[in-house]
């Protein structure tokens, strides 16, 4: 009997305990991820999904999946931190030890430490809500109190748990000039990793974003998905892992691939964020989440207007001198673009840079090409009413340079043995502060004698290989974070000096494509490939995680198409123009310069309204997307027939965003001169309701490589 109510009363507690547990409801607008304390005192995910209407039912569900799993102890899978002590102790064990939530309009932010009962070493975990978007931005802070460095041979910014039948990843990836090649596939037993081991140039290869589909594949409207990629630009590591019991965990950070971790006491590491998006409508509104959280936090000045531009790299390379810029300047003017932006080619003397094997690092105007300097070229651009733009590549050298003659210990190389060239070129140490100061004053030297420069495009063109900082030492496991590190330092002291100066993140194309990086930038580049066809499924990509407003799409002498369907494919995105516009017909002038005053009519829409993926041309011979201002009052649609066979078939489209209630009357834009629209419903009026129900045709014949615009206006 005793031993009867001995137990009930064990019962009873843990029921008592259970019921007044410690509970955390991340909450946003439709979706709760909720954390509690157990009763050993570890954090638990209890829920990551659709909200509930009654939070205090969160109480009723059972926690199985710790939060933020150690390594060392009990776990048997991945796990999301590693730690040896200086004891040598391989383990971990985190318990609840304090939280706090601060609230500042929209943004609520919780944070939750935890410690190890046994040793000084603590691991906060924060959760920023983002409660109009539906975003959560989460990230972890490590610190210690042991007498030498602990080693961190795992550090991960965020593990989500999930339980469900089945799971479906889309992930991206590709190459130079093939960028964000979407592939979808069926997880499982086992861990599936999505990484990068380039360092400076991480995105190449695999872009650092992924959506994971529960239960079902998810399409643009329909389906459960979480949406996540990681603010960072260096090694990025997700790993999928998925036990016998079908539960997933995901386990996302920095890369500790060649990254042990060093950390001493009282140093905090604190983890890149990775941010997220949950949905139970499909990618289209993960989409459209990302869309208006970049737009408001994500990247710099991301509701403000961007320059349309033309670029001389297409029309001379590393060939020109200031009376082709000049004309170039006039061009600029006639087409009634905002901005000419000066490519590479226009520095170096001991070295000059008249090809891709000499001059990077050496960053004074060719005497040569440039005897009157970047000046008098801003001068000669500002009189044709045309704003002035320049390229730099401050993070890299050529070996044939007068900076690497001066400086062979600010390179990144291996002692003892080969250089390994890419492009011909090597990597600074930006580890080194020298080498910071160095790379700032590259900027800051010229934005201060040239202050109407007034856009500026950053390239990057190499990954790491052959990695090796003098500056380091005996710590060059530090490199790759230390890399990425000190990258953002620099950026930072640009950015308090110059907080809105415009600038292009490049990377040869897609290497750099992250919300770490963005908030120094206001658009990326995103592939060197500008064939229009490649585009669309480039820029398709790349607009399931960053709003168009940040993808600078130039029509270029790529590709087989005609200059319109080039033009309406870069009309997607941020606007800009690189050809040689004194080859072009009469005609491509007229259609161009009406291109240009269509798209400042129609920006505001393409950058900041919803974004809605209609066709994908993954799944047929036809493209489609379209675009609602926020007021639902007007509406931008694109409509692109790809490799279409003969006489195909094409059926009418329904649209996507509209108010049923409003009547709109539907106009086709962008037309090349001589030529009218063939769009049967072309300056007819239909119902939101109509449209999103019955749809239009909108490709009017199934000609291969043909385009249409059309705009939708509510009367």
């Amino acid at each position: 009997m005793k031993r009867l109510l001995l137990i009930l009363l064990v019962s009873l507690t843990g029921v008592a305990r259970a019921q007044t547990r410690n509970e955390f409801v991340i909450e946003t607008k439709n979706v709760h991820l909720v954390l509690s304390v157990g009763a050993n005192q570890k954090l638990y995910q209890s829920y990551l999904g659709p909200k509930l209407t009654d939070a205090a039912e969160y109480t009723k569900l059972q926690p199985e999946h710790e939060a933020y799993v150690p390594a060392g102890t009990d776990n048997l899978f991945e796990p999301a931190i590693r730690v040896t002590h200086n004891d040598g102790n391989p383990s971990l064990d985190l318990r609840y030890a304090s939280s706090r939530t601060e609230k500042q309009e929209n943004v609520t932010t919780s944070h939750i430490t935890l410690k190890d009962p046994k040793y000084p070493v603590e691991v906060t975990l924060h959760f920023s809500a983002y409660f109009q978007e539906d975003v959560i931005k989460t990230w972890t802070e490590i610190r210690h109190q042991e007498k030498k460095p602990v080693v961190l041979t795992q550090y991960a910014s965020a593990m989500l748990h999930f339980d469900a039948p089945q799971y479906y990843l889309t992930q991206f990836h590709g190459d130079w000039a093939e960028e964000m090649r979407m592939e979808e596939s069926k997880l499982t037993n086992g861990t599936k990793v999505l990484d990068s081991k380039l360092g400076s140039r991480a995105n190449m290869y695999q872009t650092p974003v992924f959506f994971l589909s529960k239960n079902k594949l998810a399409d643009e409207t329909t389906g459960e998905v979480l949406a996540g990629t990681l603010a960072w630009t260096g090694n990025f590591r997700f790993a999928f892992d998925m036990d016998e019991k079908q539960s997933l965990r995901i386990v996302a950070g920095m890369n500790p691939y060649a990254s042990e971790y060093k950390l001493p006491r009282n140093e905090t590491l604190t983890t890149p964020a990775f941010i997220f998006t949950y949905s139970t409508q499909g990618k289209g509104t993960a989409s459209r989440n990302f869309h208006l959280w970049g737009r408001n936090y994500g990247i710099l000045d991301g509701n403000e207007s961007r320059y349309t531009l033309l670029n001389n790299w297409e029309a001379t390379y590393f060939d020109f001198n200031e009376m082709k810029l000049a004309n170039l300047f006039e061009d600029a003017a006639t087409l009634g673009v905002d901005l000419f932006l000066l490519d590479d080619g226009w520095f170096a003397n001991k070295y000059p840079r008249n090809s891709d094997g000499a001059g990077l690092g050496d960053w004074q105007e060719n005497k040569e090409k440039l005897p009157n300097g970047i000046g008098h070229l801003i001068k000669e651009a500002e009189s044709k009413g045309v704003k002035f733009g320049i390229w730099l590549e401050p993070e890299m050298v050529n070996p044939k340079s007068e900076l690497y003659e001066k400086h062979p210990d600010w390179i990144l190389k291996l002692p003892n043995r080969e250089e390994h060239l890419y492009r011909n070129q090597l990597i600074l140490d930006l580890v080194n502060p020298k080498v910071q100061d160095f790379v700032y004053e590259v900027v800051d030297k010229l934005l201060t004698k040239h202050p109407n420069i007034a856009y500026i495009k950053w390239d990057n063109n190499r990954m790491m290989t052959n990695a090796y900082s003098p500056y380091l030492k005996e710590n060059q496991s530090h490199l790759y974070i230390e890399y990425t590190r000190s990258l953002y330092k620099v950026l930072d002291r640009l950015r308090k000096k110059y907080p809105h100066l415009p600038i292009m993140l490049c990377s040869g194309g897609g290497g750099r494509t992250d919300y770490g990086a963005l908030p120094y930038f206001t658009s990326f580049w995103p592939s060197d490939n500008t064939d229009g066809v490649e585009r669309i499924f480039i820029q398709w990509g790349y607009s399931y995680f960053f709003p168009s407003i940040a993808l600078s799409s130039h029509v270029t002498s790529w590709g087989k198409q005609s200059l319109k369907f080039r033009t309406d494919v870069a009309m997607m995105g941020k606007l800009g123009f690189d050809q040689e516009i004194d080859k072009w017909t009469k005609d491509e002038l007229a259609f161009s310069q009406q291109a240009v005053r269509n798209y400042k009519q129609l920006s505001e829409i393409i950058w900041k309204g919803d974004h809605y993926r209609l066709l994908s041309p993954y799944e047929g011979n036809r493209a489609a997307v379209m675009y609602v201002a926020p007021a639902k009052d007007k509406a931008v649609l694109y409509s692109f027939n790809l490799h279409t066979r003969f006489n195909e078939t094409m059926f009418p489209v329904t649209l996507q965003g509209l108010d049923p209630q409003k009547k709109y009357r539907i106009e086709e834009t962008n037309l090349f001169p001589g030529t009218k629209s063939n769009f049967a419903a072309n300056g007819k009026t239909f119902s939101g309701d109509y449209l999103m129900k019955i749809g239009l045709p909108i490709s009017p014949d199934a000609a291969a490589l043909t385009s249409h615009i059309y705009v939708l206006t509510a009367e």
